[in-house]
């Protein structure tokens, strides 16, 4: 059996991704912030809800408890996420000129600080397991040299503090990767895909956009780890 949580997962890349990985017969764990819409989801799939806010350590403390009582934990799914930098019609109005430390402040809380207290919280269970993996959800956004790039998408895009914590991401993914080779770490950019943290602005489905989340999940063994991957493969930090 395979005990699998995925964060931020009542809705979206999360959601999707609970579905597939039970179907693969994973036993997961649907963590939320919202504990009745995580319970409403949790029971629409036949997944196991886990009240759960990654900017809270009492949350994630109790989360813990909660999945080592049920056998422990063999993935972790880092998908929660925010987006501060767009209004409600998708359009990006807080670029280089408008951003301020408290918009940073805030997306980091989330993207970056959340994942790492919720990855923190979840190594020993982890490294209890006979194939421990995490996977990160990145962003292509978080790419360095695609932002650099003046002939991709990426480098487009305006806002600062969503990327910025994406390639924070990514530095994670290394570095835990480096410092516990038992585990498979790795990132993951799903793509630009249709959900509430682009207000639905995204060209791809959420079935697209968790096929590579799914396929990360799965890697165990000798798989890779350390890496950076979208649907196509490996792509550059």
């Amino acid at each position: 059996m395979t005990n699998t949580l995925i964060t931020g997962a009542n809705k979206g890349l999360g959601h999707e991704t609970a579905r597939r990985l039970l179907a693969e017969g994973h036993t997961v764990f649907l963590g939320s912030r919202d504990a009745e819409r995580g319970r409403v989801a949790a029971l629409e799939l036949g997944a196991r809800a886990v009240a759960l806010d990654v900017t809270d350590d009492e949350s994630v403390a109790a989360a813990v408890k909660t999945i080592e009582a049920a056998g422990g934990l063999d993935v972790l799914v880092n998908n929660a996420g925010v987006q501060h930098e767009m209004d409600a019609a998708g359009a990006v109005v807080v670029g280089a000129a408008e951003l301020t430390a408290e918009v940073m402040r805030e997306t980091f809380e989330v993207n970056v600080f959340g994942l790492v207290r919720v990855t923190h919280a979840f190594l020993p269970l982890l490294r209890r397991s006979a194939a421990g993996v995490v996977v990160n959800v990145s962003s292509g956004l978080g790419s360095l040299s695609k932002v650099a790039d003046p002939s991709t998408p990426m480098h487009r895009y305006p806002g600062v503090a969503y990327p910025a914590s994406k390639s924070a991401v990514n530095m994670l993914t290394v570095q835990y990767a480096k410092a516990f080779p038992e585990l498979r770490v790795n990132a993951v950019e799903p793509g630009f895909t249709a959900t509430d943290l682009n207000r639905r602005t995204g060209v791809q489905t959420v079935e697209e956009g968790a096929e590579m989340i799914v396929r990360m999940a799965l890697v165990t063994g000798d798989g890779v780890t350390g890496g950076y991957f979208d649907r196509g493969g490996e792509i550059p930090w």
